[in-house]
């Protein structure tokens, strides 16, 4: 469990205890328990009992610092203490109007909660406290998800689950690959089903944009985000997303790279990689396709826009960072970068240019000058002559030629009224 969540855990089940309510671990911790991985994340259940359910345990047991968010419709709360948390959800079952629409979610039974799970390897739990034993083994587990744990198998409940659910399909691509895992042979025959009966033309673009995002972002976690859109690929479920849609071959190298890269410093873990890989993956195919499969994936504006135009853009960032001479016209490149078009072009060029990318973002883009811009309006220079003074000195930092206070005002005044326009010396 993580050091952090065991605080808030305990004192849920304290509460728990006292109150004679049944609370279970379930899910992915579970599973990675039994795998001996890493639990990164708690997620418990709660069998309600006079009208106490995960909603009031969760006000009864978290701290006063903590901060809770509550879900009505899903019948769940999180506990939040700075970076620390739990999920709790009342045990549901649930339902579905129509093939790949939201869930109705209605009140249920421990089994019913596990089985409407994507996996077997997800449907497992660990009875907590002492009402929750009662009657029970150590494992709860109505799907065999353990025998499937021991095969490394994904397998779904019914042959009608991608129907329902047809983002499952994405959740296996991403689970399959971070776990060493396999689709198993009846799984793969209900995605085939569901891809023939059109089940994936149901889900909109944001259910499905979210999924993308997560495969990026489970780097983390150590998924190879090349693999996981492969999988999608050989499934064949990239073009019922988008007729065309597929893994280009060019794109598999630059985004394996990228997952390495999202768990190795300087570059920020999580944030907008997403925006990155989808800069990669889209790259080399054409605009047209692009601009089509952003707008089923609901993707507008600024993000569209730029994602759209990456690989234009990133061919004219290669040919200058490869013109720049020296650490101060390598920084001038790169600092008009966003973040994510740093880390796309850093996972798209030669090891040469990568290297130069990799040094501006763990140690140049923070360097701090020895002068401000007030200093520099002291001598007389005004409006852009200040941001054109201030970026010589930033290059002529950069590149060695100046190291001190002095220097660099010595190097304003020349740039500055009457000064002659450029060092010499």
């Amino acid at each position: 469990m993580p050091p952090d969540a065991r605080p808030i855990v305990e004192r849920v089940l304290e509460t728990a205890e006292r109150e004679g309510l049944a609370v279970h671990l379930v899910g992915g911790p579970v599973r990675d328990f039994l795998l001996g991985r890493s639990v990164r994340d708690v997620d418990l259940v709660v069998e309600p009992s006079g009208g106490r359910d995960a909603q009031w345990l969760a006000e009864q047991a978290a701290p006063k610092e903590a901060r809770i968010v509550r879900h009505a419709r899903f019948r769940t709360a999180k506990i939040r203490v700075g970076q620390a948390g739990l999920d709790l959800a009342t045990v549901r079952s649930e339902g579905y109007a129509r093939p790949g629409s939201l869930p109705r979610v209605l009140p249920g039974t421990l089994e019913e909660d596990l089985e409407r799970r994507d996996f077997t390897a997800n449907a497992l739990a660990i009875p907590l406290t002492v009402e929750a034993r009662k009657g029970r083994g150590a494992i709860i587990d109505p799907g065999r998800g353990v025998e499937d744990l021991r095969a490394c198998t994904l397998r779904v409940f019914h042959t009608r689950s991608f129907h329902d659910d047809p983002t499952r399909a994405l959740r296996a691509a991403r689970l399959a690959p971070r776990l060493g895992f396999r689709l198993a042979r009846p799984s793969r025959s209900a995605l085939r089903s569901a891809l023939r009966d059109g089940a994936f033309g149901a889900v909109t673009g944001e259910r499905y944009r979210a999924e993308i995002e997560r495969v990026f972002e489970d780097a983390l976690l150590g998924l190879d985000p090349a693999r996981a859109l492969r999988h999608l690929a050989e499934w064949h479920v990239l073009p019922a997303l988008e007729p065309g849609l597929s893994m280009p071959s060019e794109a598999v190298a630059p985004v394996r790279r990228l997952g390495r890269q999202l768990a190795e410093p300087p570059w920020p873990a999580g944030g907008q990689a997403w925006m990155a890989g989808l800069m990669l993956w889209l790259a080399p195919l054409e605009a047209g396709l692009r601009r089509r499969v952003l707008s089923r994936l609901a993707l507008r504006g600024e993000a569209a826009t730029r994602i759209a135009g990456f690989r234009r853009s990133a061919d004219g960032w290669t040919r200058a960072l490869g013109r720049a001479r020296g650490r101060g016209a390598a920084d001038v490149v790169l600092r008009a970068l966003g973040e994510e078009e740093l880390l796309a072009l850093a996972a798209r060029v030669p090891p040469n240019l990568r290297r130069r990318i990799v040094r501006f973002a763990s140690e140049d883009r923070a360097q701090e000058l020895p002068v401000r811009g007030e200093d520099l309006m002291e001598l007389g220079l005004q409006g852009p002559q200040v941001g054109r003074a201030l970026a010589r000195i930033r290059m002529a930092v950069l590149d060695g030629g100046v190291r001190t206070r002095d220097e660099a005002l010595a190097l304003a005044r020349e740039l500055g009224p009457g000064g002659r326009g450029r060092r010499r010396g």
